[in-house]
C-alpha cells in the first residue's frame, strides 16, 4: 500500500510522488543527485552519501535487484532518503538476493516513487544543493538541519583500528568514510593496511605508506586529521588519497577548499590527465574542491575534471605525494583509473 507524499526543498519548492504506507513519516537530508544509469546497491551504501537523500536521474532504478552484502561499499545504507522516477517491483539478475523496494523496506530508509526526478534535478542544477524532507503530503515544516555544521567523517569512520592483507610492506588507511572496493582494490596488492580511524596519530609508528580514503562533508571540519596528515609528510612516504582525501591533502598542502554548487555525482565524469593529455571516464561523489589559485608553488595539477574546469587531482612535484578527486576503485566503473592504485604500490615498493 502507498501513500502521496512530498519532498520539500529548503527554498520552498515541492514535488510528489508515492510512499510506502509502513515508512517513517519524517526524514531530513541533503538532497543530491546521481546520474548513473546502474550502481544503485553501491550508491546507497556509500558512506559518503550518510545525511543525503539521493535523487536518482536515471528513470528506471531496480531492474537487477539487489545481491547479497559482498558487493556492497558498506555494511549498510548510508543515505537518509531515495527518491525515483520509477523504482521497478521486479528484477531479473542471477545474483540478486530480493528486490531493491524489500532491501530499502528492511533498512528503514524511507523513498519516493513516481516523483519528476527531471524537474527536481533541474531544480538542483538552477539552485544547487538543498535542504529538503520527505513528508506526508501537506506537511508543514519550520526548520531544516544544516549538514554542513555536522561533521560526518566522525559520524562513517570506524573506533577501533582493523587489519587487512598479507605482505612484508605495511601501508596506514586513514579511514574517513571509505568504501569497501576500496579495500578490495589495496588487498590485490601484496601489502599489510592498517585501517585507522579519522583522527589516529600513527606518525611515530612504524610504516610505509599513507592512504587517505574518500568521505563527506566540509573537509574543513576534519582538522584532525589534516593535523596528522600535515605530520606525515614531514616524513616523506608515499601517500595516495581519493576524493575527500584529495581535498584533506591540499589543506596539509596549505591550499583551500571551496564547496562545490551541486557537487559532481556520477559514473561518467571525463577528467584529463595533463602529463599525457588523455581523457579518463571516472566515477565521482563529491560536494567540495580543491582552489587550485591557492595550492602551494611545489605541487602541481594532475587531472581536471573537463566538465567544469574543476581541479580532479594533484601531486608534489619532489615528494611522493599524490591524489585524485575521483575513485580509481569504482564499482560498477568505470575502471580506466585502477592504474593508480599500482602507482601507489610502485612507489611503497622502491622506498
Amino acid at each position: 500500500m502507498s501513500l502521496t507524499a512530498q519532498l520539500v526543498l529548503k527554498s520552498g519548492e515541492v514535488f510528489y510522488g508515492d510512499a510506502p504506507a509502513h515508512q517513517d513519516p519524517l526524514s531530513f537530508g541533503e538532497v543530491v543527485f546521481t546520474t548513473g544509469m546502474v550502481g544503485y546497491v553501491e550508491a546507497l551504501t556509500d558512506p559518503s552519501y550518510a545525511g543525503q537523500i539521493l535523487v536518482f536521474t536515471y528513470p528506471l532504478i531496480g531492474n537487477y535487484g539487489v545481491s547479497d552484502a559482498e558487493t556492497w561499499e558498506a555494511s549498510k545504507i548510508h543515505v537518509r532518503g531515495a527518491i525515483f522516477s520509477e523504482l521497478s517491483p521486479h528484477y531479473s539478475n542471477h545474483a540478486a538476493k530480493y528486490s531493491l523496494n524489500q532491501w530499502l523496506r528492511d533498512q528503514r530508509i524511507p523513498y519516493l516513487t513516481g516523483v519528476d526526478t527531471r524537474a527536481l534535478t533541474k531544480c538542483l542544477r538552477e539552485k544547487g544543493v538543498e535542504a529538503g524532507a520527505i513528508t506526508p503530503l501537506n506537511a508543514k515544516l519550520d526548520h531544516f538541519e544544516n549538514f554542513d555544521q555536522i561533521n560526518w567523517v566522525e559520524e562513517v569512520s570506524i573506533k577501533e583500528p582493523q587489519y587487512y592483507g598479507e605482505g612484508e610492506k605495511l601501508i596506514i588507511a586513514i579511514d574517513c568514510g571509505m568504501k569497501e572496493n576500496i579495500l578490495r582494490s589495496l588487498c590485490q596488492y601484496p601489502i599489510r593496511i592498517k585501517r585507522v580511524p579519522f583522527d589516529y596519530d600513527f606518525t611515530k609508528a612504524e610504516y610505509d605508506g599513507v592512504f587517505i580514503s574518500n568521505g563527506l562533508g566540509d573537509p574543513l571540519r576534519c582538522e584532525k586529521t589534516t593535523h596528522v596528515i600535515r605530520k606525515a609528510m614531514i616524513q616523506h612516504k608515499p601517500i595516495f588519497g581519493i576524493c575527500l582525501g584529495t581535498q584533506l591533502m591540499a589543506l596539509a598542502a596549505g591550499a583551500n577548499t571551496y564547496k562545490l554548487t551541486f557537487g559532481h555525482r556520477s559514473h561518467n565524469q571525463p577528467c584529463l590527465y595533463l602529463p599525457t593529455n588523455r581523457c579518463y571516464l571516472t566515477s565521482q561523489n563529491h560536494g567540495y574542491a580543491i582552489d587550485e589559485t591557492s595550492l602551494p608553488a611545489d605541487w602541481r595539477i594532475t587531472f581536471r575534471n573537463l566538465n567544469d574546469q574543476s581541479v580532479a587531482g594533484i601531486e608534489h612535484c619532489s615528494l611522493p605525494f599524490f591524489s585524485v578527486q575521483f575513485h580509481p576503485e569504482a564499482a560498477p566503473g568505470p575502471e580506466d583509473t585502477q592504474w593508480l592504485f599500482r602507482k601507489f604500490f610502485d612507489l611503497i615498493k622502491s622506498k
